[in-house]
C-alpha cells in the first residue's frame, strides 16, 4: 500500500512540475505523447492521427527500454524511430499496466529531462 501511495505522489509531483512549464495538467497519455514528441525530436507541430499514435507507441517503448523489454532498432528514412520487442511483457489488469507505464515515465524524466 506505501508503495502504490509513494507512486501516486511521485506522479502528482511530475503532472505539478509539467503544469507548471506548460500550464496545463496532462493525463498519462498526454505525457506520453510529449515523450514521443521528445524522442522524435523534430519539435512541436501539428501531427496527423497516426503520427500522433505513433508518438504514443514510441514514448511507450522509450520508457519500457529502461526495464529492458523493448530495443532501439533504429530510425527510419523519416528519422523515425523503431523498437522492438526484446523481453515478454508480463500480463497486467488495465490498472495494472498504468502503474507500470506511470513507474517508468517517473524513471524517464529523472533520468532524461531531469525535471
Amino acid at each position: 500500500m506505501e508503495l502504490e501511495e509513494n507512486l501516486e505522489v511521485a506522479w502528482e509531483n511530475l503532472l505539478g512540475k509539467i503544469n507548471e512549464l506548460f500550464g496545463k495538467k496532462p493525463d498519462l497519455n498526454g505525457v506520453l505523447f510529449m515523450i514521443g514528441v521528445q524522442e522524435l525530436g523534430k519539435g512541436i507541430k501539428n501531427f496527423t492521427k497516426e503520427e500522433k499514435q505513433d508518438l504514443m507507441h514510441i514514448a511507450i517503448c522509450k520508457v519500457l527500454s529502461m526495464s529492458g523489454f523493448y530495443e532501439l532498432e533504429g530510425m527510419d528514412e523519416q528519422g523515425w524511430p523503431h523498437w522492438k520487442l526484446v523481453k515478454k511483457l508480463p500480463f497486467f489488469d488495465l490498472l495494472g499496466q498504468e502503474k507500470l507505464l506511470k513507474i517508468h515515465v517517473i524513471e524517464y524524466f529523472e533520468k532524461e529531462v531531469f525535471i
